[in-house]
């Protein structure tokens, strides 16, 4: 295929997929919802345009008018992905994890964003490459679904890489905190004032949950929940297990400051293994070019001098 056809294939699929849209978004082909369908019959009916609408929701991308005539296609690509997709619950809690406050719904319209920006990259390498003259039809169309596939599941894994390096951060501010706290209960602070003197004192990622919990429980909720719910959000053990300590301490009245430095202690006894772990697998690893050195430096010499024919 040459250049020149390959040029007029992709422009022919462009011209196809556009006038595909402009049918499939006419409104005698878009099914109605009850609020479209209800708006007339109101009162408060405002006979301005929705895409002209100052106060209307705010836009996410830098390309304005663009993004509103396509808003409504991403809505329904986005229903259509929840409707195949069912792990809302639990993408809603890995969000929570990576202290994104976004809703399902907003990481899956991500998500569609990152397939198409990868589509579209790919798309402009294979125009590039059938002008150049080197064009596979097969190859072509594997690239660009692959490229957009790609894209769509590099979002979920780097949503993966954030919950990893924020439990990182915790679990580093985790000894110090916990010290601040028994220090407060010691002094004579209740466990809502420890978590206040913490969240006063401290900046980080673990604070910020702190802050949370407290809200929760400035808004109404008992401290026990605000807890229980901090403890279903998070995956990491020793977290897990300060909050049961306190919940334990609150319920029973047990003395609280001797549990938090207990919790403390543990973290920083768990860091040093993991430390020593890590050492030592890295030692190991050190040795491998080490040993190479040494073979290629040292030992050729040695046998020439034992074996003059070498």
């Amino acid at each position: 295929m040459t250049g020149t056809q390959a040029a007029a294939t992709v422009c022919g699929i462009v011209l196809g997929v556009g006038l595909w849209l402009i049918l499939v978004r006419l409104p005698v082909m878009r099914a109605t919802t009850l609020a479209e369908r209800i708006e007339p019959q109101l009162k408060s009916q405002n006979l301005e345009s929705r895409l002209l609408r100052a106060g209307g929701i705010q836009n996410v991308t830098p390309f304005g008018a663009l993004e509103r005539i396509m808003r409504p296609m991403i809505r329904d690509g986005v229903t259509a992905l929840g409707r195949l997709n069912r792990g809302s619950k639990g993408l809603a809690r890995r969000l929570a994890q990576a202290g994104i406050h976004k809703s399902p719904i907003d990481f899956r319209a991500e998500q569609l964003l990152w397939a198409a920006a990868g589509f579209t990259v790919s798309l402009a390498l294979v125009v590039i490459g059938a002008f150049a003259g080197r064009f596979s039809p097969l190859l072509a169309v594997a690239s660009v679904i692959g490229s957009a596939f790609g894209g769509f599941l590099f979002r979920d894994y780097w949503l993966g890489v954030q919950i990893r390096n924020r439990e990182a951060r915790m679990m580093a501010e985790f000894p110090s905190l916990a010290e601040l706290m028994a220090l407060a209960v010691g002094a004579g602070e209740s466990a809502t004032g420890a978590l206040d003197r913490v969240c006063r004192s401290a900046r980080g990622e673990l604070s910020k949950e702190f802050s949370r919990i407290l809200a929760e429980t400035r808004a109404g909720k008992p401290l026990v929940e605000a807890l229980q719910d901090f403890s279903a959000r998070t995956d990491l053990g020793p977290l897990v297990r300060f909050v049961d300590g306190i919940i334990v301490a609150v319920e029973r009245g047990t003395p609280l400051a001797d549990v938090l430095r207990s919790q403390a202690q543990d973290v920083r006894d768990t860091a040093k293994r993991d430390l020593m772990e890590s050492a030592g697998k890295k030692e190991i690893g050190i040795m491998v070019p080490l040993v190479k050195c040494y073979r290629f430096s040292y030992g050729a010499p040695k046998r020439r001098h034992l074996c003059p024919s070498i």
